[in-house]
């Protein structure tokens, strides 16, 4: 699966460093093309000329080489790579990488980054579990990147605990899992909502609800790093895609997505149905600003927006899926198992408002998946990414 993937492997200041040379002979029995980046703390443990002998390339540090100012670029680097491995990842690097403090190479490089990035922890038990480091590793989740969790053993410090940086075996297995999934999903058209939709009363006021789009999005680049077309039809949201294949569609209202998805629908393979469409907007939008009046009280009749799911199960031909989502507050399996089957879904993905980490303004999810035969898969509480691909995994199985 690494056969001629072009491979960046971050290392920076850490004991665990001894180990990106086995790494990088790894990489290379497996066929991929390595260029080491390392920080300046990196070779006070590891010499650029080990890494070098190994690669057989000028390992990169500086922004420029001191003797005669060649310049290298972050920029070529973040366009080349199919993959960017830090390995090992201190607590001062990942606290840089999650703010954006590009103040070293490997930083830069980062920040350049156009292919998934794998990141491998290293350092003590205490560092690991402290707040910021948790809390900087799930910044750095949210945004994309993938956690390969430290192990629990015996540390430089003598002591024993989590914080140990996975072997280069186990990090070189999961690389290959990764690209084991690429191109699964070729040839096939995927359509996705995300986000919420906003109602309007009038110029400057809405209904609307707390859907940040995240999960919606973080679906659209998992289908899209297995190969797939992906149309993400979003509404209102401050998120960003990544992967280039993804044709990025914005609407407001329910009715504009209504419309869009719709149009979609005709030509592609699935469909899955993440957005929070409000089920109902104002029957009148009045076109100048509602003014307060002192003690008067406002009505707002409110009449139902289009289905969109149900629409989309009405049209559905053979070989077309449907996902569905069902945020639930109570009775959440049979609500969820109804709508499943009203609105003639494949599958139907469950959230319960009751789960701590589940729901809207999250970087995580908790899921349990439902099928038309009764069947379920319950997930634990795992981030948006991690949940996507499980999501996605259901899809590629009835779409093969």
């Amino acid at each position: 699966m690494l056969k001629g993937k072009k491979i960046v492997l971050g290392i920076t200041g850490s004991i665990a460093a001894y180990k990106a040379a086995y790494l990088t002979r790894l990489l290379l029995k497996k066929g991929a093309e390595v260029q080491v980046v390392i920080t300046p703390a990196g070779k006070e443990f590891i010499t650029p000329v080990t890494l070098s002998a190994l690669t057989g390339k000028p390992v990169v540090s500086g922004f420029f080489t001191a003797n005669d100012g060649t310049w290298h670029s972050h920029v070529d680097l973040g366009l080349w790579a199919d993959a960017m491995v830090i390995a090992p990842a201190t607590a001062s690097t990942i606290g840089k990488m999650a703010n954006g403090i590009a103040d070293n190479m490997l930083v830069t490089t980062y920040l350049s980054m156009k292919a998934p990035v794998f990141i491998a922890p290293a350092m003590d038990l205490d560092m690991y579990a402290h707040p910021s480091t948790q809390r900087n590793l799930d910044l750095l989740r949210s945004f994309g990147n993938l956690i390969i969790e430290p192990a629990t053993g015996f540390l430089a410090s003598k002591l024993e605990g989590k914080g140990r940086m996975e072997e280069p075996d186990e990090i070189v297995n999961q690389l290959e899992a990764f690209f084991s999934k690429e191109n699964k999903l070729s040839k096939k058209k995927i359509v996705i909502t995300a986000g919420p939709t906003y109602e309007k009363l009038d110029p400057v006021r809405y209904i609307g609800n707390y859907s940040s789009g995240k999960m919606g999005f973080a679906l659209a680049e998992a289908c899209a790093s297995r190969g797939a077309e992906v149309i993400l039809i979003t509404g209102p949201v401050g998120l960003s895609v990544n992967h280039p294949v993804i044709k990025r569609i914005d609407v407001e209202s329910a009715d504009e997505m209504y419309e869009e998805a719709i149009r979609s629908f005709r030509d592609v393979d699935g469909a899955i149905l993440c957005a929070a469409v409000a089920d109902y907007k104002p029957a009148l939008f009045s076109e100048n600003k509602i003014k307060r009046k002192t003690g008067e009280r406002l009505s707002v009749e409110l009449v139902p927006n289009p289905d969109i799911a149900a629409a989309l199960g009405k049209m559905k031909k053979k070989g077309q899926v449907i996902a569905g989502f069902a945020l639930e507050t109570n009775d959440e399996e049979k609500n969820a198992l109804n709508k499943l089957e009203r609105k003639n879904l494949d599958f139907i993905v469950l959230n319960s408002m009751n789960d701590a980490g589940a729901g809207f303004r999250t970087d995580t999810n908790k899921i349990t998946i439902l099928f038309p035969d009764n069947s379920k898969k319950v997930f634990p509480l795992k981030s948006k990414t991690t949940v996507a691909d499980d999501i996605v995994d259901e899809m590629e199985n009835l779409l093969m």
